[in-house]
């Protein structure tokens, strides 16, 4: 982990224990976008999975191994879907990173088939050529579907989306995104994590 990302999730982690624990709902001109805009991604980190980072005998492919959902974080995860459904926001497709917590989040929120996919895994601690190259295979992703009718959910970490945005989102919150070209996101608006309260 570069040493300059180190300091902003420093940072981020420090204001979200001070920021207030309800969420407004997104307004209504960012529900009309996915609504009626073509190419809408939305971009959400995964539900309440306490801790921070992967124990150090961390497997992606064994959930016993890592950082998993909370019974908060799979109540959490069911609003998420329940909220875009109430909304009649057209999901056309659901992708996940890899994780156990990403992917149980996108399972749980109940908006079609899941595809996990290495390209959207943390970044977190990862080397920086391997988050560049994620990073760049994400993007990709997110081009794809510029032209595309209905939104794109992609269920990821808050690193990655740091990266593609410069947002940190709260767990369980979305960025509603649009590809610009290049190597630019447009960004729409941020729907917030359900409150549980």
């Amino acid at each position: 982990m570069t040493g300059v990302r180190a300091v902003l999730l420093v940072g981020v982690l420090c204001a979200a224990m001070l920021a207030p624990t309800s969420f407004a709902n997104a307004d209504a001109d960012l529900w009309d976008d996915l609504r009626v805009e073509d190419g809408v991604v939305l971009l959400f980190r995964h539900a309440l999975a306490p801790g921070g980072g992967d124990p150090a005998d961390f497997d992606v492919a064994d959930c016993s191994t890592q950082r998993n959902l909370s019974s908060a974080g799979r109540a959490q995860a069911r609003e998420m879907g329940r909220q875009l459904q109430t909304e009649n926001i057209d999901v056309r497709r659901v992708l996940s990173s890899s994780w156990c917590r990403s992917r149980e989040t996108a399972e749980l929120m109940d908006l079609g088939p899941v595809r996990s996919m290495m390209r959207f895994g943390s970044v977190f601690t990862a080397p920086s050529a391997v988050s560049a190259r994620r990073e760049k295979r994400a993007m990709r992703t997110i081009a794809r579907h510029a032209k595309r009718d209905g939104v794109l959910v992609i269920v990821g970490h808050q690193a990655n989306i740091i990266d593609l945005t410069g947002i940190a989102p709260a767990s369980g919150e979305g960025i509603a995104v649009r590809y610009r070209g290049g190597r630019e996101l447009e960004i729409l608006g941020r729907v917030p994590a359900p409150d549980l309260r």
